[in-house]
């Protein structure tokens, strides 16, 4: 009974709980549902974090319910550049079309992306301090991080799984910090998938050739 109330007090962690790890599985195997999942599992982790006082992150699951519908163009468009480049490359029969599609990392995008994450850090703890977040440097932070590791997902870099990593320890962190236990395992697995999702996409994975592309 004790365990009934408890799923029932917390309702909505343990459905973050449950959608979280199929979401970062569907994640690993780079299925284009993982993105309508996700945007059940941003809604619910909204009202987590709001209520729990962590503006940011609570703010951050809003932006990846809205870059979904960015990050599922994106795969479907890959997932097609793919087919047709593995077409014009094979003369004999067509070979099975590879698990993972990636594009590679400009350097550009590497110094953006860090510039986005110094100014917007800065930006938003000064934000979270005036609203009176309960761990405003470390909400802002992983906040930060996770936006720009989501922007990097939907572009399929393999190297999006090394933020995250930082990201889901510094949030499995904050999440023990407030007692939210079910987050904590949540998070503890997504850090978990997230290393090997970086192997899996290494060992599976193959560059959409393009031959124009704005980064």
């Amino acid at each position: 009974m004790e365990i009934l109330a408890y799923l029932r007090e917390n309702f909505m962690e343990v459905f973050t709980l449950v959608t979280g790890v199929v979401y970062v599985i569907l994640e690993v195997r780079q299925k284009n549902v993982m993105w309508i999942l996700g945007m059940l599992t941003s809604a619910a982790t909204v009202y987590v974090f709001f209520i729990q006082g962590l503006y940011a992150s609570s703010a951050l699951n809003v932006y990846y319910f809205v870059i979904a519908f960015w990050g599922l163009y994106q795969w479907r468009r890959d997932s097609r550049k793919m087919g047709a480049d593995v077409g014009l490359e094979e003369s004999g029969p067509r070979e099975k079309q590879p698990a993972v599609h990636l594009n590679r990392l400009p350097v550009r995008t590497i110094w953006t992306s860090l510039a986005v994450l110094v100014a917007g850090t800065a930006l938003l703890i000064w934000v979270m301090e005036r609203l009176e977040d309960s761990m405003s440097v470390m909400d802002a932070a992983v906040a930060v991080l996770s936006a720009v590791a989501t922007w990097w997902l939907g572009r399929s870099y393999l190297e999006q799984w090394l933020l995250w990593v930082a990201a889901d320890l510094l949030t499995l962190a904050m999440c023990l910090a407030q007692g939210l236990y079910m987050m904590s395992v949540l998070y503890l697995a997504y850090t978990a998938f997230a290393a090997y999702g970086y192997f899996y996409w290494k060992r599976n994975g193959r560059y959409v050739q393009q031959a124009s592309s704005i980064h």
